[in-house]
Order: C-alpha cells, then structure tokens, then sequence
C-alpha cells in the first residue's frame, strides 16, 4: 500500500494574506528496516500548546520518534503490513522499535499477548484509512475498517493486520499527562 498521498500546508506571505506555502506527495517517510511496507508517514509535530502557526519552517522535519515532543503533538500516518511481515521470523523487533524511539514502549508490553503490545503517555485518535485491524486491548479487542475511529488514553495496547492486505491508519497523538504506572515520567 505504497500509494502516496498529499500533504497541503498553509502559511503567510509577507503581507499576513493566507497562501498554500506547499502542495506536493508527502515528503518525510521511514520505512522501518526489516519490515517491508511497514512506512511511517510524518505530516507535522507541534513542540507545545498552544501550537505556534509563525513562520514557514517544516515542523515534520525532524527524527521519527513513536511520541510527541514533551507537552507536544504529533500526526503521521502508517501502512501497517499483516501481522506475518511484522512479527515474523526473522524481525528484530528491538531493532526495528529503536528506529523509532519505541523501545520503552514496546517494553512496557513485553509480556502481552501479542507482540506489538506498547504503552506511551499520549492521548490518541486513531482513523483508519483503508484496510482493516484488530485493535487490542489487554482485555478484548474489536475489528476495525475505513471510517472507524480509536481514541486511545494511555492504555497498553495492540494493532494487529490479521487480513490479506496492509492497512492504512492516520494518528494523531498528543502528550499526556503520566498515568501511575506510565512509563515515562511526570514532568516536574
């Protein structure tokens, strides 16, 4: 599902009129090594809120890292292959996850029943796009397809691709404040 997408973006010109400042494929992929079609599509990342909408610097342009900046937010989008590319044999998934910045979370799920199982202290809305996947929790799961949204709040969980074709998610994961047993620290 390597079909690209555009990414429009908007700022001022020098007399503060609205202009479209870019229009053109999305420009900040990672396609995790070891996985084919596992590619993480950055769109932009705000360091704080309230989000600053100054200047025309390129907020995507930075390390891919799983969560947002400290007090931060992040949207990208993922092409998840099944569950057989992703976890197969022969996946470093350490590896894979440090590509990413997801060792912590991922180690936070290590004894879940299914290997992708991560926590991170974000608030998340997940849409899927096109395809379908399990969203997993440590208790049940549900099936879902184009259209459907998750809003995750912190909770140790799962996405598993259990069909015959990859699947399409936009994120949108904003910092959160640290559950008792979140795995990164509360600010002080």
């Amino acid at each position: 599902m390597s079909e690209s997408f555009r990414r429009i973006l908007t700022g001022h010109n020098e007399r503060g009129e609205s202009v479209i400042l870019e229009d053109r494929a999305a420009p900040d992929s990672l396609e995790v090594k070891g996985i084919p079609g596992f590619i993480w599509h950055e769109l932009w990342a705000a360091d704080g809120a309230p989000a600053s909408n100054a200047g025309d610097a390129d907020a995507a342009e930075r390390p891919v890292n799983l969560e947002p900046p400290e007090r931060g937010n992040v949207f990208r989008i993922i092409d998840m292959p099944l569950d057989d590319v992703r976890f197969g044999v022969g996946v470093d998934r350490a590896g894979t996850a440090s590509q990413y910045g997801g060792e912590g979370a991922y180690a936070a799920g290590a004894s879940s029943r299914h290997p992708g199982f991560h926590k991170t202290r974000t608030l998340d809305y997940a849409i899927v796009l096109k395809g379908e996947v399990y969203a997993m929790m440590d208790v049940g799961e549900t099936k879902m397809g184009p259209g459907d949204v998750l809003i995750q709040r912190g909770t140790n969980h799962a996405w598993s691709n259990r069909s015959d074709a990859p699947c399409r998610i936009a994120f949108i994961l904003i910092d959160a404040e640290a559950l008792p047993d979140s795995p990164r620290e509360q600010p002080e």
